[in-house]
C-alpha cells in the first residue's frame, strides 16, 4: 500500500514525529538554560549563517553535514572532536521541519518506510555512544574519510554515476531486509559524520526503487535518529552548544524558504564547489590527525 497525505500516515510518522522533536526541543533547551560550562552564551551571525546556508541546500537535495564541516573548519568554529555530536544535535530540528514535507508529499509504501526508519534509528542509537567516547584523531580520520566519501557520492552524481533506480516506491521480501539492513548501517554512519542523502539516494536505487523515494526515507531517517542520537551527545557534552544553537536557528527558516518559496535551482555548480570544497577539507583534517600523538 502506497500513501500519501492519509490518516495512517499522520498516525504512524508524523504525530509520533512531532512529539519527538518537541521532547527533543524540550530537553535540550533545560540543559542549555542550566548553569555551568555547557550554557552557551548567543550564537554568532557566522553561526546562524551557517545554519541557514546547510539546511537551505540540505531542503534542495545538497546535503548539510560536508558543508557545515567545511565553513566550520574555515573558521575553526568547533574543535574536531565535537564535530560529529554539533552536526547531529543543531540540524535535528531543521530536518524534522524537512521531513514533515517531504513525507507528506512524496508516496512511499508505509511500511517500507517505517522499517527502515526504524533501521536507522537502532543504527544511530549505537552509534553515537560509541563515536561520542572517540578521541579527536579518530574523529578527524573518520570525518576525513567521511568527506571523501560525499564528495565522491556527490561527483558520481555531478557524472550520471548514479543508479538510476526503477519505479518501485516499497520493498518487499529479500529485498526489503537488504533495504532494513543498508539503512540501519547508514544510521550509524550519520552518527560520525557521514551525511546521509547521498548513501540513501544509492541504496534505494540498487534496490529498484524510484530515487525520489529517498527524500521521504532519508528524511524520515534523519529526523527520528537525529534527535535521538542527539540527546546522547548533549547527555554527554560531545558537542559545541553554540554553535548548534545557531545551526537551529538559521536552519528552520532556511528549510522553510528553501521548500515554499524558492522549491528548486539549479545547482550543479554548487555541487562541484561542494566536491572541491570538502575534499580539500578531508586532506587537511587527515593531515592534522597525522601530525598528532596516536594517544591524543
Amino acid at each position: 500500500m502506497t500513501v500519501g497525505v492519509t490518516d495512517a500516515r499522520l498516525l504512524f510518522l508524523l504525530l509520533p514525529l512531532a512529539g519527538l522533536g518537541l521532547s527533543f526541543a524540550v530537553r535540550w533547551v533545560a540543559v542549555l538554560r542550566a548553569p555551568g560550562p555547557m550554557t552557551p552564551t548567543r550564537p554568532s551571525a557566522f553561526e546562524t549563517l551557517v545554519g541557514f546556508v546547510t539546511d537551505f541546500l540540505d531542503t534542495l537535495g545538497v546535503g548539510s553535514f560536508a558543508v557545515t564541516t567545511s565553513l566550520y573548519r574555515s573558521r575553526a568554529t568547533v574543535p574536531d572532536r565535537l564535530l560529529p555530536g554539533t552536526l547531529n544535535v543543531g540540524h535535528a530540528l531543521p530536518t524534522i521541519a524537512q521531513a514533515f514535507i517531504y513525507v507528506a508529499i512524496i508516496d512511499v509504501d508505509l511500511s517500507t518506510l517505517v522499517l527502515l526508519i526504524a533501521a536507522s534509528v537502532v543504527g544511530a542509537w549505537c552509534g553515537a555512544d560509541v563515536v561520542s567516547r572517540w578521541p579527536e584523531r579518530t574523529i578527524r580520520l573518520v570525518m576525513s574519510a567521511a568527506l571523501l566519501c560525499a564528495a565522491g557520492l556527490m561527483l558520481a552524481r555531478l557524472l550520471d554515476g548514479v543508479p538510476r533506480g526503477g519505479d518501485a516506491t516499497g520493498l518487499h521480501g529479500v529485498l526489503l531486509a537488504l533495504g532494513v539492513l543498508g539503512n540501519g548501517v547508514l544510521g550509524a554512519l550519520m552518527t560520525m559524520g557521514i551525511g546521509l542523502y547521498g548513501p540513501c539516494m544509492i541504496l534505494v536505487s540498487l534496490l529498484g526503487m524510484s530515487p525520489k523515494v529517498a527524500f521521504p526515507i532519508m528524511m524520515g531517517s534523519c529526523a527520528f535518529l537525529m534527535p535521538i542520537a542527539g540527546m546522547r551527545f548533549v547527555r554527554s557534552g560531545s558537542y559545541a552548544p553554540r554553535p548548534a544553537v545557531g545551526l537551529t536557528l538559521g536552519g528552520l527558516p532556511g528549510v522553510l524558504i528553501a521548500a515554499y518559496i524558492v522549491k528548486e535551482l539549479p545547482l550543479d555548480a554548487v555541487r562541484w564547489l561542494v566536491v572541491a570544497v570538502a575534499s580539500w577539507t578531508a586532506v587537511s583534517m587527515a593531515r592534522a590527525a597525522r601530525a598528532r600523538p596516536r594517544c591524543a
